[in-house]
């Protein structure tokens, strides 16, 4: 059978996601073997699917992503640090946090910033190649909180910042991938997701500054030229 033509450069930059409640076991085994075949970064799903995952792409370069805190950013440090250590021992290497969204925008943000460097710490426990990406959930912010929110993640020890958990009411837009990439600099990663359904799309975010692409839609992203 004719392998499908598609754009390798583009899925390396995919995490393929799949985070709705109703996933079954049949759904992640096929996203893991669409990984496989695709290349994507990685698969990114909710925590009680990490071991299955892990063992599915063992040996391929696609690794295992899981999201902490998800999806409203509320729970207490100790919870997101907990799930973060179990996950690693699951077999994940990559962990997609969301802040707490409401202590950033009432000003706490001391509280922000220790929620993110104890999760940060925990995944440095995790080992070198591991990765904190912080969601901002940039919808319910404005701007200047959005620049706070990157200096504390920056601050805090995260790799990445990124826009959006995708069940809130908006997603990634090309402004705040801009916005967040000009505050962050060039060392701190910038993860777009949340409405990326199309190549035009995925392509504008990587052109404003993210080097990572969160989405479900990633077969139909890479496969148009």
């Amino acid at each position: 059978m004719d392998q499908p033509t598609f754009d390798r450069q583009l899925a390396a930059c995919i995490d393929h996601t799949l985070l709705k409640p109703e996933a079954q076991e049949h759904d992640i085994r096929r996203l893991c073997a669409e990984a496989r075949q695709y290349g994507f970064a990685s698969v990114c799903v909710n925590p009680s699917w990490v071991r299955l995952c892990s063992e599915l792409l063992d040996g391929a370069p696609s690794r295992v992503c899981t999201v902490i805190g998800f999806p409203l950013g509320s729970n207490t440090s100790d919870t997101k640090v907990f799930e973060t250590l179990r996950a690693a021992v699951d077999g994940a290497r990559e962990f997609d946090m969301v802040i707490d969204i409401g202590r950033l925008r009432q000003g706490d943000t001391e509280a922000v910033r220790l929620d993110i460097a104890a999760v940060a710490e925990a995944v440095t426990s995790v080992g070198q190649d591991a990765l904190l990406k912080v969601i901002l959930e940039t919808c319910l912010l404005e701007e200047a909180q959005i620049r706070h929110a990157c200096d504390l993640c920056v601050d805090a020890g995260a790799h990445f910042v990124k826009t959006s958990t995708g069940f809130s009411s908006g997603g990634a837009t090309v402004e705040a991938v801009r916005l967040m990439r000009a505050t962050v600099g060039p060392a701190t990663g910038v993860k777009a997701s949340g409405g990326i359904r199309d190549t035009e799309t995925a392509r504008a975010m990587l052109a404003a500054g993210a080097n990572r692409i969160g989405a479900s839609a990633s077969i139909a992203i890479v496969s148009s030229r």
